[in-house]
């Protein structure tokens, strides 16, 4: 699959991530505007009614200084999976949210979990590291790009403040490194130079004629300096000098 086909910009790009935006949004109106609180709804760790809690934790939010932290980070991270691994996209999310959403309610504390950050773990840790998998330089970057920007994250999955749902984030860790260690994913056929093919002669290859065994530059090849060397060759060619005609005179003028 060449490069041009396979990094190739799609409606999903920007759709996935707008939806994203608009779904943890609306639901947060939701609660303003009917004066509703939907926390219920959360994750409550090894109980049968917080198991709904799986699909629908992504949507709830606390405050709007918890779906603005969540919002930024969950649409770059989700617009980048569609544009770099459009092919596996729906996949990643749907386990992503699944698995994600299962460990939290295995190893949570008991109280409702809520907040998308479980998803926004799971995208960064299977970007990061599918990207180092794969060893495709794109992807490398797009990796290191991750760590620079969301590196952070990492202290996150640890229980370092009460009132973090670190369990949402390091469910949300193991399961990206699970998604990018299990999916597939297709990646463009590396460019190969002349000298990366099994069938490859040094003796024929242009540029290393320009040395000699020494490792020395030459600038004339060695072809080039025996025919240099061979004698050079200087053919006459002559005209027939034409018939003096009757009448002709010599003479001679001078400008």
């Amino acid at each position: 699959m060449s490069e041009h086909h396979y990094f190739k910009f799609s409606n999903a790009v920007v759709i996935a991530p707008l939806g994203a935006m608009l779904c943890i949004w609306t639901v947060f109106w939701i609660e303003l505007q009917f004066h509703v609180n939907l926390n219920q709804y959360g994750v409550f760790p090894r109980t049968f009614s917080g198991l709904r809690g799986v699909v629908f934790s992504p949507f709830i939010h606390g405050s709007v200084e918890h779906l603005y932290n969540n919002t930024i980070p969950l649409a770059i991270l989700m617009a980048s999976l569609f544009y770099f691994y459009r092919k596996i996209a729906l996949k990643v999310l749907f386990w992503g949210v699944l698995l994600s959403g299962l460990l939290t309610w295995g190893i949570g504390r008991p109280s409702y979990h809520i907040g998308a950050s479980g998803v926004i773990y799971v995208l960064a840790s299977f970007v990061f590291f599918k990207g180092i998998f794969t060893k495709y330089y794109r992807l490398v970057a797009l990796s290191l790009i991750v760590v620079f920007i969301y590196g952070s994250l990492l202290w996150y999955i640890f229980p370092i403040k009460d009132d973090i749902s670190w369990e949402g984030h390091l469910g949300g860790f193991v399961t990206g490194l699970l998604l990018a260690i299990l999916m597939e994913a297709k990646i463009p056929s590396p460019k190969k130079f002349a000298w990366e093919h099994d069938d490859y002669n040094e003796e024929e290859d242009e540029f290393l004629k320009q040395f000699d065994k020494d490792g020395n530059f030459i600038e004339t090849r060695p072809e080039d300096i025996a025919q240099a060397e061979e004698p050079t060759q200087i053919i006459y060619h002559y005209r027939a000098r034409d018939k003096k005609q009757p009448g002709d005179t010599n003479k001679e003028t001078k400008d």
